[in-house]
């Protein structure tokens, strides 16, 4: 067995920005890029050409944002921005520690979390109160390039475990990406069921 767990929501809580626009936005104008006045506008839409379950990094998308209204900004200066953005306030949530030991005496252990914004998982995990030391592997979806319930997330996970995906038991809060390691044959546990606590005994039960 191989135990993977979400990260956002399941081992720790970071509140997103209220208005992630605005937030990328104010974050430009800190950098001196110009804001188009239209730029709520930009944000949500769509500017880069990506197949179904891609991820499609953040920082690319607002500098195609900004091309479409006419402003060109370094891609540095655009990645700083970003990260200001979405620079995050993290807690960590009850029972992840416990959750994390139990994991790691079932066999080897991995994060998978869905996150467009490059280096925020690091953040997230360097003010975390967890053992950066448990995960075996660290896998987000701006890095591998697909995001769950996309089969190839998780098969990507399983490769950096060397195990098969059907060996995965993937521990998230969210059964509509969460869930998704169902599709290849693995195991999901829904922590919005039970307290992280409880992850040993779900463990033990699991196959």
């Amino acid at each position: 067995m191989a135990v993977s767990f979400d990260l956002f929501g399941t081992l720790v809580c970071v509140p997103s920005p209220s208005d992630p626009a605005a937030a990328v936005g104010d974050a430009l104008d800190e950098r001196g890029v110009p804001v188009p006045a239209d730029w709520d506008d930009a944000y949500r839409e769509r500017h880069v050409d990506a197949p179904p379950g891609a991820e499609t990094p953040l920082p690319a998308h607002v500098a195609a944002a900004l091309r479409s209204r006419g402003v060109y900004a370094p891609g540095a200066v655009v990645r700083r921005a970003v990260a200001a953005a979405f620079d995050p306030d993290v807690r960590t949530r009850e029972g992840a520690a416990v959750a994390l030991d139990a994991a790691r005496t079932a066999g080897p252990v991995a994060l998978c979390s869905n996150c467009s914004v490059p280096g925020l998982v690091s953040r997230a995990l360097a003010r975390a109160e967890l053992d950066r030391d448990a995960f075996d592997a660290v896998v987000t979806s701006v890095g591998c390039g697909w995001r769950k319930p996309d089969e190839r997330a998780f098969h990507a996970v399983a490769a950096e475990l060397g195990v098969r995906a059907d060996d995965l038991v993937h521990v998230g809060d969210d059964e509509r990406t969460d869930g998704g390691v169902e599709s290849v044959g693995g195991c999901y546990v829904d922590v919005s069921d039970a307290p992280l606590a409880e992850l040993p005994q779900r463990l033990e039960a699991t196959p």
